[in-house]
């Protein structure tokens, strides 16, 4: 199983874990592998380094270890790359909450296809809604009726 730590902005990185756990709450051994590290504003960066490759120790038992941080160039993007070695612990910025549950539904693949689900899974999660309602659920148009012209496609 790879493991994962995520590391963000406080208090982001307990509350996707606490979202995440609220999705899948039948499934504890979800989270047996999943470690978290909430980066305060006046956080030491060597402190936080330390603190962040302890938790990837606790998790690196298995066939790697994914990191998800939530802003690339960020104290928290920084501790994270500082983490990375091929083949061994995967850096992913951007995180969100599709890319956790991704990264915990496919945990069991190899490393490199976790980064590939995670990443898809985060950049799918994003979109724009529409206001309008979708097209052909709870709207019949009659006759010369303008408004069937506005759908989403």
């Amino acid at each position: 199983m790879i493991g994962l730590v995520l590391i963000a902005h406080a208090p982001l990185a307990s509350a996707l874990r606490d979202c995440a756990r609220h999705v899948y709450s039948c499934d504890a051994e979800a989270y047996a592998q999943l470690r978290v590290l909430d980066v305060a504003p006046d956080a030491d960066l060597e402190a936080t380094v330390r603190a962040a490759q302890a938790l990837v120790a606790e998790v690196a038992a298995g066939a790697g270890v994914l990191v998800l941080t939530d802003a690339f160039g960020a104290t928290p993007g920084n501790v994270a790359a500082r983490l990375a070695e091929p083949g061994r612990v995967a850096v992913v910025a951007g995180a969100n909450l599709p890319m956790l549950l991704r990264a915990l539904c496919y945990r069991s693949a190899r490393l490199a296809d976790v980064v590939d689900k995670a990443i898809a899974g985060g950049q799918q999660g994003v979109m724009q809604v529409a206001a309008t309602p979708v097209q052909n659920q709870g709207y019949k148009p009659t006759g010369n009726d303008q408004r069937r012209l506005q759908h989403q496609q």
